[in-house]
């Protein structure tokens, strides 16, 4: 060629040197091929776009393995990738022998492969023998790299028996590949079958169980931790006289029986069978004794987790918590759900317990922390709870208790310690939550204790949920000569209690207040469903998405924190829903702070109200009413609240009784009076009020209608509300109800 000519097309040239060109994009799945490429292919000679099935269909499946295990080797090497690739014809024949290059990338983006390479025809003398280990010792060298990286990758990940024995049946050695795979393993004195490939059902049966002094390569294997190589089957016959019978049938050319070695020990044998011979080479023996110690390592690991989870989920079966049998007259549910991860249990929990009173108990706690430490100690504490319960105990003294028992367990007062560390390191002392329900089945009565938990919920029969305020203490284990104070109220049939732990409120970045209205809000949707079970579901879906009663597994997206639910119910004992919502709350002399609660639970009680002008006069006529009878008696406050109606017309009620016998009178207090006004903000604010003598102690009430219509207005006995002149004290100054 003259210089001044120009050069030739590079189609031109790579089709003079019998070169094809391909094209190949894994996140599109097409492989482009020209003409040369498809010839070479066993496809007509012209340019053409095969799916990634077609392309694969004519090529070795051995050699399709090769091709994906070298691409990610020469990604990251920035090297080409070269591979040798047998085609094959329709009827599974090697048509021919091509060796790849190419140059491939990596999108991120896509998370995709490109490739663009060539192919070229080249001559394959037979697998096996030395012209073909001579032809294809540069291709060698290179796929084992690839190979034993992909194979030890592979096998690392595997998390269990079977998943190693699967990767291990899918290796494809480079150069050479067995068609009969097996794992052997020993147990005492004898040799057992882990798993095997390429053989029918059955046919391993006569090696299994097989002594290991028996004249079997894979028992010698086992005994003396020495590979066996038979290349021939006059080589077997020769060492093996005495199970050659057994072997010859399966028509296999050679063996690799190749002890699988841990830390000195041998655990068994792998055995890979050839179709045809090999003359397992230093370079075929190295490939070997890798992949045989990468196995063994494997199995140990999948041993060692397999019998690590065995024991976790006994324990944890163990600890889950559950429900009784089924109480009369009463409806159950409850839920359980754990962080995720490794481990299913934590700190959190439920119970029930049958108590000798024929009364049963219900527990819902959480003990600080997710890690093996909070779930030991929930185990711990559970026992206890169910202990002291047994023994006939009250709410307040099982409490008292079980507080002192955590305290006792978590501030080891032997040698300054406590359970896990010296006693100076405070993240080593725990704490728990709880709250504890004794019920009466037959008439709903419940008397319930806090430690540090959230209130329980109600949702009352018209479907109005709210928070029921409870009395309450420290948490478990904090102080052991804690008190813990009961609250009794009754659940009335249709009534829905809710005990949870925090989980289940504050999940999802939502703090106590929103939270709690998030579940308010599940709970009156589903007021007309009496099935607690599907509302268990809802409430748990609400919060994280659908689970089971007891979550494992894929609700495993890593929790946020444990949750623990319960759910106790009294059904209508007609099919009417009473429209009727009422509250009962009683505040001690000696507790004046839960004024505050009196006024919370009322807005509770009317958080639907039309008018909140209303709401807020309601609030300021309860607390002067309860303030007056803690200031002005030695008597305990009774509220009762209820609201009567549909919504829109209801009518609010509000009773507040002490025992003391002096009825309230109007005063008029000066302009700098601090008080002396109680009777005058009721006649100014309610749309009907009284006071009404009990015998022993008094009542004064206060009604307000929804609509503002007050022409339904009623009296108290002898106590005309728009008069505010019939309220003189019988006594003077010591009237009850002064303000």
């Amino acid at each position: 060629m003259r210089t001044s000519e120009p050069l030739p097309a590079i189609g031109d040239v790579l089709a003079a040197l019998a070169t094809g060109l391909w094209h190949w994009d894994t996140a599109a799945g097409l492989v482009t091929v020209d003409a040369e490429a498809a010839r070479l292919l066993g496809l007509p000679a012209e340019p053409v776009t095969l799916t990634e099935v077609e392309a694969r269909a004519r090529l070795h499946p051995v050699d399709w393995n090769e091709i994906t295990g070298v691409i990610p080797l020469a990604v990251d090497k920035g090297t080409l990738a070269e591979v040798r690739i047998r085609i094959m014809d329709e009827q599974g024949n090697v048509l021919r022998v091509v060796r790849s290059r190419s140059k491939p990338s990596y999108d991120p983006e896509r998370q995709a492969y490109e490739l663009i390479g060539t192919l070229q025809e080249v001559t394959e003398p037979t697998p096996g023998t030395p012209a073909g280990r001579s032809a294809v010792t540069g291709d060698w060298r290179r796929s084992r790299e690839a190979f034993l990286l992909d194979a030890g990758r592979a096998l690392a990940e595997a998390r269990s028996t079977a998943e190693v024995l699967r990767v291990a049946y899918g290796l494809s050695m480079p150069g050479f590949s067995p068609d009969g795979l097996v794992v052997f393993g020993a147990e005492g004195d004898r040799l057992t079958i882990i798993g095997q490939h390429g053989h029918e059902p059955g046919d391993m049966n006569p090696f299994s169980n097989m002594p290991l002094t028996t004249d079997y390569p894979a028992a010698e294997v086992a005994r003396t931790g020495r590979a066996v190589y038979l290349s021939s089957p006059e080589e077997y016959k020769e060492r093996y006289p005495v199970t050659w019978p057994l072997a010859r049938p399966f028509g296999r050319r050679s063996w690799a029986f190749l002890p699988l070695t841990v830390a000195g020990r041998t655990m068994g044998a792998w055995m890979a069978a050839f179709a045809y011979p090999v003359a397992f080479t230093p370079d075929e023996r190295a490939v070997l004794t890798t992949v045989a110690r990468m196995l063994a390592q494997a199995l140990t690991r999948a041993v060692a987790a397999e019998s690590e989870r065995e024991l976790t989920e006994g324990l944890q079966r163990s600890m889950l918590p559950s429900l009784g049998p089924d109480i009369p007259g009463m409806r159950m549910a409850a839920r359980y759900i754990p962080t995720g991860g490794g481990l299913q249990v934590g700190g959190d929990w439920y119970d029930m317990i049958a108590l000798p009173s024929g009364r049963f108990a219900l527990v819902v706690g959480d003990v600080q922390g997710h890690d093996v430490r909070a779930a030991g100690l929930m185990g711990q504490l559970r026992i206890a709870l169910r202990a002291y319960a047994s023994e006939g105990h009250r709410p307040d003294a099982v409490l008292a208790r079980a507080s002192r028992f955590l305290h006792g367990i978590t501030h080891d007062v032997r040698n300054g310690e406590t359970a896990d560390g010296p006693a100076d390191e405070p993240s080593d002392l725990r704490f728990a939550t709880c709250v504890y329900a004794e019920v009466d089945p037959a008439t709903g009565m419940l008397e319930i204790a806090r430690a540090g938990h959230p209130d329980p919920a109600i949702r009352m029969a018209d479907g109005t949920v709210m928070m029921r305020p409870t009395a309450g203490g420290l948490p478990l284990g904090i102080d052991p000569d804690a008190d813990y104070p009961t609250t009794r109220f009754a659940l009335g049939p249709g009534e829905t209690m809710t005990l949870c732990t925090d989980g289940l409120i504050e999940t999802g970045g939502h703090d106590m207040e929103s939270g709690w209205g998030r579940l308010r809000a599940i709970l009156e949707e589903h007021e007309d469903d009496p099935d607690l079970e599907s509302l268990a579901d809802a409430l748990v879906q609400g919060v994280h998405g659908p689970s089971s009663h007891h979550t494992t597994g894929p609700l495993a997206d890593r929790r946020e924190d444990d949750i623990a639910l319960v759910l106790l119910s009294r059904p209508l004992d007609g099919t009417v829903r009473p429209a009727v919502r009422r509250t009962l709350l009683s505040v001690a002399q000696d507790e004046p702070d839960r004024i505050s609660e009196a006024r919370q639970h009322l807005r509770e009680l009317l958080h639907d109200w039309v008018s909140p002008e209303q709401t807020d006069a309601a609030v300021l006529l309860v607390s002067e009413m309860v303030t007056n009878v803690l200031v002005h008696t030695d008597a305990d406050a009774l509220l009762l609240a209820e609201a009567i109606g549909e919504l829109g017309t209801r009518r609010l009620r509000v009773e507040v009784t002490d025992a003391g016998d002096d009825l309230p009178h109007r005063r008029r207090p000066g302009e700098l009076a601090s008080s002396g006004r109680g009777l005058m903000l009721i006649e100014l604010l309610a749309d009907a009020w009284g006071v009404d003598p009990r015998g022993e102690g008094k009542s004064i009430w206060f009604e307000l209608y929804e609509s503002g219509d007050a022409s339904e207005a009623e009296s108290g006995d002898g106590f005309e509300a728009e008069s505010g002149d019939g309220f003189e004290a019988e006594s003077g100054d010591a009237s009850a109800g002064a303000a």
